[in-house]
C-alpha cells in the first residue's frame, strides 16, 4: 500500500495487518530475555498457574502488535510513532500456535497544534487472535 498523508486519513477508516504465528519457542525465547516467569517459560510448570498452561508475555504480544502495525495497511508517510495510549489490556492469554493480526480504526485526525507540518491520527487497535488447532488437542 502507498504511504498516506494526513489529509488522506478519515474517521471511520479501517486498516488491517498481515498475520503472525506465535510458536512455543518464540514465547519461551522472549520470556527468557524480558519476562522470566514460569507461566511464560515452562509448559509443565505453567499448568499449575493462573494461566493453566504456557502463555506469551503481554509485552511479547505488544511487540508483535507493533510489528504487525508497521508492516500493515495503515501507512502514514512519516511512519507510526506511538505518542501514547489510553488503554492496554490483555483480555485472554496468547498460546503457542495462536495467530495474531491487528485491525486499526481511525477515531480522530487532526493537525498538530505545536508542529503545523505534522498531525495526529488517533486509532483504536484490536489485536485479534485465532487458534491454530493441532491434531490431538
Amino acid at each position: 500500500m502507498t504511504a498516506m498523508y494526513l489529509e488522506e486519513f478519515e474517521v471511520g477508516q479501517v486498516f488491517g495487518s498481515g498475520r503472525v504465528n506465535v510458536p512455543k519457542e518464540d514465547i519461551i525465547r522472549f520470556a527468557t530475555q524480558f519476562d522470566p516467569q514460569s507461566f511464560h517459560l515452562d509448559p509443565e510448570a505453567a499448568k499449575s498457574t493462573f494461566f493453566r498452561g504456557l502463555a506469551a508475555s503481554g509485552w511479547h504480544t505488544a511487540a508483535l502488535t507493533m510489528q504487525l502495525l508497521v508492516s500493515g495497511e495503515m501507512t502514514p508517510v512519516n511512519g507510526i510513532v506511538g505518542a501514547g495510549f489510553e488503554a492496554l489490556n490483555w483480555p485472554r492469554p496468547v498460546r503457542p500456535g495462536d495467530t495474531l493480526h491487528v485491525i486499526s480504526e481511525v477515531l480522530e485526525v487532526r493537525p498538530s497544534k505545536s508542529r503545523p507540518t505534522q498531525g495526529m491520527i488517533k486509532v483504536r487497535r484490536c489485536r485479534c487472535r485465532s487458534r491454530a488447532w493441532l491434531a490431538g488437542q
